[in-house]
């Protein structure tokens, strides 16, 4: 029964990690700008994901390390710090957009400018990281990230052509434009396939000392969980393709816009519960990739670690999210638009991809860590093709999409 509760806790806490402003804010582009055509794309990601954090939490289950830990453990310290600088960089962007999302929400809600919002978002975060248990954070953000499924309803109540929808299930090609096209492609397989996500579930099975009498429990909590954050973001997509597409709104700029995405279908409801959704998903996601970024500092230099010690205990660690939560809420506070800092850091995370995944994979081959629970080939063959892919088409369209403006 305890297991049976951690699946359901653990599905919960997979839609708050995997819903949050870059696939929020990527779904609707899609929608808007080429309607249910991009559906695939958070399939794929989607598919990739579920991969990832499967293996992520066998790995520590059966391994006792944290993913962070085994890098600089089997490749060497000066390797770990060409993943670390690279991926650390990518997430202060991230993390950047998710308090960005946060500080717009409450905008919308109290007429006060966002960059007046960012310090106090950040400082909130900080003070829940510096009071709270990894069992609060981990579970009670994502309870509250239940609101998003008001997308599930908003896409339910507008009838959409349920054909054409299962239609962009399948991969085809736009009419026109076809550089914003996979420009959005990748941007959404990097919303999908966030490193901090695997890192931090690795972390967080150490946390909750995982053994391998788990890996049923973790094999259920990858799959459901984030199967049940794609429906939520293909909702977003359908909402928008339904609200902003049929009207002819195909370019999506800013917040401002998106913040209507509900008010043709549930009326002036739809604009706070909008509102409540951004603000709570970049909330929880500011959260855990404040988080992540302690872990691996903390486990990358062999520092204490651990979000259910006193920060006294784990110095370094408490000291990390500090620094990088006020250096991101900075990019908010000079004026950087939230969500072009979103969509250029999607496709940061899509070019940054091999960096972290190909280790990785490499792990997860190595009996000396993971014995008999070793990748299989089908493993290894989604995870690598969704990875070149997503590489590949970053270089192609990031050029596209720059020389078409």
């Amino acid at each position: 029964m305890k297991k049976v509760f951690e699946i359901a806790l653990g599905i919960v806490t997979s839609i708050g990690g995997f819903l949050e402003v870059g696939s929020l804010a990527t779904a609707v582009q899609a929608g808007a700008a080429f309607r249910f055509q991009l559906i695939w794309a958070i399939l794929l990601g989607t598919l990739c994901l579920i991969f990832l954090v499967e293996m992520a939490g066998r790995f520590a289950a059966v391994s006792k390390h944290t993913v962070t830990d085994a890098i600089r453990e089997r490749f060497g310290s000066n390797f770990f710090l060409v993943v670390f600088v690279g991926i650390t960089l990518v997430d202060l962007l991230v993390l950047g957009a998710e308090i960005g999302g946060v500080s717009f929400a409450l905008q919308l809600v109290t007429g006060v400018s966002l960059r007046w919002w960012a310090l106090p978002v950040a400082f909130a975060v900080w003070l829940l990281l510096w009071k709270g248990t990894f069992g609060m954070i981990e579970k009670g953000a994502s309870l509250l990230g239940l609101i998003t499924l008001c997308l599930v309803v908003g896409a339910v109540l507008l009838h959409p052509p349920w054909r054409e929808v299962a239609a962009g299930a399948v991969p085809s090609l736009p009419h026109g434009e076809r550089a914003h096209y996979w420009f959005l492609v990748v941007s959404i397989l990097g919303a999908s396939i966030s490193p901090y996500l695997f890192f931090f579930y690795s972390a967080g099975a150490i946390e909750d000392r995982w053994d391998e009498s788990y890996l049923g429990t973790n094999r259920a909590v990858s799959g459901l969980g984030m199967s049940f954050g794609a429906l939520v973001a293909v909702a977003a997509l359908v909402v928008a393709a339904g609200s902003f597409g049929a009207r002819g709104l195909h370019q999506i700029d800013s917040y401002d816009q998106i913040s209507l995405l509900l008010v043709p279908v549930l009326g002036r409801w739809g604009f706070w519960l909008f509102a409540a959704s951004l603000g709570i998903a970049c909330f929880g996601a500011a959260l855990e990739i404040g988080l992540e970024i302690a872990y691996r500092s903390a486990q990358g230099f062999g520092w204490n670690w651990g979000e259910d010690l006193k920060p006294a205990e784990d110095a370094g660690f408490a000291a990390v999210y500090t620094v990088a939560l006020f250096v991101a809420a900075l990019f908010t506070v000079v004026g950087i638009a939230p969500l072009k800092l979103t969509i250029f850091s999607m496709v940061l995370t899509a070019v940054s991809l091999p960096l972290s995944v190909v280790p990785f994979l490499l792990l997860m081959n190595d009996e000396s860590y993971v014995g008999e629970h070793k990748n299989g080939r089908l493993s290894n063959a989604v995870v690598l093709f969704v990875v070149a892919l997503s590489f590949l088409l970053a270089l192609v369209s990031i050029p596209l999409e720059i020389a078409a403006g």
